[in-house]
């Protein structure tokens, strides 16, 4: 059991480098591309596009559809959100596999914005990035010989760093707390995903420890199946505390995180709000005395929690049914539906704001602050100590 204290549990979210927008882009629907002209002079874009294809020096490198595609992602980073983006084809199939649990080929590290700039969110346990020495909060300053700028496309850089298992990539990372950069070579390994696992700790295994990684499967229902399990294995094993580790998880379907939150909740109770472009608020709200009720629940969040993970949390912490321990989450309340392309191509839109049970928008300025404010320091890390971890234990015992 000292052992099960003294680390973090990370085998469940085992990516390629998981790609910390999962849980930013997503609040999946599908929606039709609505056709409708716009008035703009567009001279200017196809001037540029002419200039460039008389004069670059080596034009007949360049594809058109490469040009397309550049253009679109131009146009969709114009409104600034880093939750709204353009997949190419390519990038798309990656989305849909990742969130499908596929196996990846990588380093197995999450990947998220800070600031601008692309940092590490969290290694994994086991991970060839772990393992290479890849801390939580590196900032990454080259992949091999690119040297990363800020604004740069985090699926760009994931693509850099993504490969083949046993081939080699190097990253130049600062660490967090540190004033010089390190150069680590990282051989990629071959990694599943996980979307959730089930254990029983504490002495007397008298503890559920549920550790989400994601809220998402390849469908809503699919989730909602799993979780079904999870929940009422914890049911029928009698155990009246329930650890929930929601640490680098990035989210994933709103509807899923207002289903297992209702295992939690007294019917009636509000879980979360949804907001529209019109100001028009629709309220969730548990519909059944759930599974779960009356446990004795402490929930472990970092900057690494987001969107779902987040509503799922406040749902829990606003109606007084849970602690949380770990430090303030991500802060990202808004949905956006996938509009998927006849090239196989994809966009992603925000379309909704989430709101917490009291009405407050989730967002940077408002994440869900923890009861209990915990740290792991960088030299934790190092040593394998989980103080967050071992903080929430104690909570749950007491």
């Amino acid at each position: 059991m000292e052992e099960d204290k003294g680390k973090k549990i990370f085998e469940t979210l085992v990516l390629t480098v998981i790609v910390f927008c999962i849980g930013l882009i997503f609040g999946r629907s599908i929606a039709p591309v609505n056709d409708i002209s716009k008035k703009v002079d567009m001279s200017l874009f196809w001037q540029v596009w002419d200039t460039l294809d008389k004069n670059y020096v080596e034009k007949d490198k360049v594809e058109d559809t490469d040009k397309v595609y550049g253009a679109i992602k131009g146009l969709v980073q114009s409104y600034n959100d880093p939750a709204t983006v353009f997949l190419t084809p390519e990038e798309t199939k990656e989305f849909n596999d990742l969130n499908s649990g596929k196996y990846f080929e990588g380093i197995g590290a999450e990947l998220g914005y800070s600031d601008g700039s692309i940092i590490i969110v969290a290694p994994i346990d086991g991970s060839p990035a772990k393992e290479a020495g890849i801390r939580p909060g590196d900032l990454i300053l080259a992949v091999d010989d690119y040297e990363v700028k800020s604004g740069d496309n985090i699926y760009d850089i994931v693509a850099k760093i993504r490969g083949e298992s046993g081939t080699k990539v190097s990253l130049k990372v600062l660490h967090k707390g540190e004033l010089e950069p390190v150069v680590l070579e990282i051989t990629r390994g071959e990694i599943t995903v996980p979307s959730m696992t089930l254990k029983y700790v504490g002495d007397s295994n008298d503890v559920a420890y549920i550790d989400i990684a994601r809220f998402t499967e390849s469908s809503l229902s699919e989730w909602e199946s799993k979780w079904d399990s999870v929940a009422q294995d914890v049911q029928r094993s009698g155990v009246d505390k329930v650890l929930i580790d929601l640490r680098g998880n990035p989210g994933g379907y709103f509807d899923a995180a207002v289903y297992a939150a209702d295992d939690f909740l007294d019917t009636g109770k509000i879980i979360s709000k949804q907001e529209d472009g019109n100001g028009n608020v629709q309220t969730f709200e548990a519909k059944s005395d759930g599974k779960l009720l009356g446990k004795k629940v402490v929930i472990i969040v970092d900057e690494g929690s987001a969107s779902a993970s987040e509503i799922f949390t406040g749902a829990l912490q606003q109606n007084k049914v849970a602690t949380v321990v770990g430090t303030k989450t991500f802060g990202k309340g808004t949905a956006q539906t996938v509009i998927d392309l006849a090239d196989g191509s994809s966009v992603h839109v925000t379309i909704l704001k989430w709101l917490l049970p009291d009405g407050t928008w989730l967002n940077e300025e408002n994440p869900i602050t923890p009861d209990v404010e915990v740290e792991n320091s960088a030299e934790d890390f190092v040593k394998g100590f989980d103080r967050q971890y071992n903080e929430a234990l104690l909570l749950i015992n007491k």
